[in-house]
């Protein structure tokens, strides 16, 4: 294992230097935290670490502006009004737990554990999330409320187990640095996860093609060999038209699909139904841009291929996924150097999946218990390939109906009131619980609805051992900075305190932050303050390790054909299907909302709802941007600037934005960001309804039928000019 010592001390007076990892979004980047008497003043990426090389995105840059924040919760509260009223008042630590843990083990007695959950997304990060889980287990509740597991990330691991029994086509897996041909699908890393583009940027200057697939042309998309842009929701018939042309024309890896894939043949069979013709009609793409994306990808190799969240927000995910998949598993770009690389995390850590997965699993009885099992159940199920997640949507239609049974009580750690379709019918759900705490770092629209806040500190303020996602073999040590803001806590320490407040016993022997921490590094055959001085571990990359142990599928081999849909009962081998309302599925409903609508990529000073107080970020990007053609624009009497509409059909209402004109979407197609509020509002709704993209889409079915994806690229809508009063 490659370490890193760290030095650094300051000759100015009560100032130091501290190496750290910053926690503002997946990439988990190395800093620099300066701190003068206590305060941190200053945050810098840190040059040695391997994870960004001294970069860093603007939402790391601004953490001063978030911490000291005049905005921010900085001590718990208390609702003295109305739920939702926006009166609070001042409590101590004491009889913020104390309430907390009566008011849980009240709804325990009174309707049983599985009416408790607690919502994540985008507040404090994972910090939390092992403790979380050990608080479901201690109480035997089996429902965790990850927001958007339906549609992110999740679908992606799903896809990926049953194929390789591996994640390996998202952050952390491909070898962009190392590959002689990259083709992203479906996401934008400048925006997502900025490390991965500059890794994907070294990689262009070592000589890599670059293929982008988006229906959007994006920032990265403006390096690309080749652009496709493909009709919203339509990539699982673009998969399997490259497949069609890589397998009939003989560019696979012969070798590696003879002796370490099964299916090959019914694989053949199925993508015979997709030849370039057919799937140039179903996508936009012209087949002689289908052909040339599938031969440039098969006989530049190694390739690597990116999936994420563009492909995943429709019915027909874990399909898409698959089929998408396929393509570098017949190339044989599986688990070598610049190819996609299966995990090597160093050897004795432990990583927070197999935590939730084995340390922390609960018996078969409760996880099927878990809202969604039934219907999904390798998303949610004993059986889950997607960790200890429940159905979103089903979840909240569970708080109004009680079906299938009550659930009554939430612990809110992210802002779920814009993080879910159907904004107005979330609101109704959480207006209805009889007990809501919130933890997070302002007053959003879902603070305002809690009864109590329990406030977290910030990452600065944290020792804990942290996996970066870009990486395959990088962990590290975030190291305490400062101590807790205001009058702030450490969320573990928050969920400690709640478990022993309720008289019930964490499921292992770390029930400490101190102890956490050191069964996280104590395989590695160090201790946590032995970890700190490291600063990171690297774990030297070891290539086609199948060949020692095989894939972790049912039959050891990549399954083309996989035996695990099958069984489930769901088709073995990708296919196409068309989402709900298309032009194509609902003709006469597209003549009065005529547009495509793709929502919910991502911009890199926003995560989620964060960030939308920081000045200096809400500089770069204050107001939502509804991205329209211009020749649309133009006979729709819109001007760039304009603030304009986005309506969408069945009664589901409007929201409205400003019109940037661009010619980086098709004239058919609109884009429209998500997770918009307006802090500076001081109604506690703070303008969440009128630009939150999520108010007008949909929760209800039909699901993707895996994973219960909604359709929120690929919808209907109409758009038209806001009139002045």
């Amino acid at each position: 294992m490659k370490e890193k010592s760290v030095p650094f001390k300051s000759n100015i007076p009560n100032r130091k230097v501290v190496k750290t990892f910053c926690d503002r979004c997946h990439c988990e980047c190395g800093v620099l935290a300066t701190v003068e008497n206590g305060k941190v003043v200053k945050i810098e990426g840190d040059p040695d670490c391997p994870v960004n090389e001294g970069a860093m995105c603007p939402k790391g840059l601004a953490i001063t502006q978030f911490i000291y924040h005049p905005d921010r919760i900085k001590f718990p509260l208390k609702r003295i009004g109305q739920r939702g009223e926006g009166k609070w008042g001042r409590i101590s630590w004491d009889e913020a737990l104390d309430t907390t843990a009566a008011r849980f083990k009240e709804m325990i007695k009174t309707y049983g554990p599985e009416s408790i959950t607690w919502s994540w997304g985008d507040a404090s990060y994972h910090c939390h999330w092992i403790t979380k889980q050990g608080w479901l287990y201690a109480m035997n509740a089996p429902t965790h409320l990850h927001s958007d597991a339906h549609y992110c990330f999740h679908p992606v691991m799903i896809a990926n187990k049953v194929t390789f029994g591996d994640f390996l086509t998202s952050e952390g897996a491909p070898d962009y640095k190392n590959s002689k041909c990259i083709m992203l699908w479906g996401g934008n890393p400048v925006m997502s996860h900025p490390m991965a583009a500059k890794d994907i940027m070294i990689g262009r200057r070592n000589g890599a093609k670059l293929i982008v697939i988006d229906p959007r042309f994006t920032e990265i998309a403006a390096k690309a060999d080749l652009f496709l842009q493909p009709r919203p929701a339509t990539d699982d018939a673009l998969a399997l038209g490259m497949l069609h042309v890589i397998i009939n024309d003989e560019l696979y890896d012969k070798e590696f699909v003879s002796t370490w894939c099964v299916g090959f043949d019914e694989l053949r069979r199925r993508v015979q139904e997709y030849p370039p013709q057919r799937v140039s009609e179903i996508t936009w793409i012209s087949q002689e841009e289908v052909i040339h994306a599938a031969r440039m990808y098969a006989k530049t190799r190694p390739g690597t291929v990116h999936t994420r969240m563009g492909m995943l927000m429709n019915t027909n995910a874990i399909q898409t996924v698959r089929a998408i998949s396929l393509i570098p598993a017949i190339c044989g770009d599986l688990d070598v150097k610049g190819g996609h690389l299966m995990g090597n995390k160093p050897s004795g850590f432990k990583i927070s999946f197999d935590i939730i997965e084995k340390d922390l699993r609960q018996a078969p009885e409760i996880e099927d218990r878990r809202i969604g099992a039934k219907e999904f159940p390798l998303l949610c199920g004993s059986e889950s390939l997607a960790l200890n997640n429940s159905h979103p949507p089903s979840v909240i239609h569970a708080m109004i109906t009680g079906k299938p049974y009550p659930v009554r009580a939430l612990w809110a750690c992210n802002n779920l009131l814009l993080a879910m379709e159907d904004s107005k019918e979330t609101k109704h759900a959480l207006m209805g619980l009889d007990f809501l705490v919130g933890s997070d770092f302002f007053m959003t629209p879902t603070m305002e609805l809690c009864d109590i806040i329990l406030p977290p500190c910030s990452y600065l303020a944290r020792d804990e051992a942290c996996e970066p996602i870009c990486t395959s073999n990088v962990v590290g040590a975030r190291q305490k900075v400062i101590e807790p803001e205001y009058d702030t806590r450490d969320e573990r320490d928050i969920t400690y305190e709640v478990i022993k407040k309720m008289g019930l016993k964490f499921p292992a022997d770390w029930d400490t932050i101190e102890k956490q921490n050191q069964m996280r590094v104590k395989g590695m055959g160090i201790t946590f303050d032995e970890f700190k001085k490291k600063g990171y571990v690297i774990e030297p990359i070891r290539y086609k390790k199948y060949e020692q142990k095989g894939f972790d599928t049912p039959t050891g081999k990549v399954e083309l054909y996989s035996s695990i849909l099958e069984r489930f009962g769901y088709d073995p081998l990708p296919y196409y299907q068309e989402n709900p309302a298309t032009p194509i599925t609902a003709p006469d409903l597209s003549k009065e909302y005529p547009f495509i609508l793709i929502t919910g990529s991502r911009h890199v000073v926003y995560w989620h709802g964060m960030n939308k107080h920081i000045p200096w970020l809400r500089e770069i990007v204050p107001y939502p941007l509804l991205q329209i053609h211009p020749y649309t624009a133009t006979e729709l009497g819109i001007r760039n600037g304009d603030w304009v509409w986005i309506e969408a059909p069945e009664n589901r209402g409007r929201v409205k934005m400003k019109a940037e004109l661009t010619e980086a979407v098709n004239p058919q197609v609109v884009h429209a960001p998500s997770h918009w509020w307006y802090p500076e509002r001081k109604h506690p709704e703070h303008g969440c309804w009128e630009s939150n993209i999520n108010v007008i889409l949909p929760n209800d079915p039909p699901y993707d039928p895996i994973c219960g994806a909604t359709p929120l690229r690929g919808t209907l809508c109409k758009v038209y000019k806001v009139e002045e009063a």
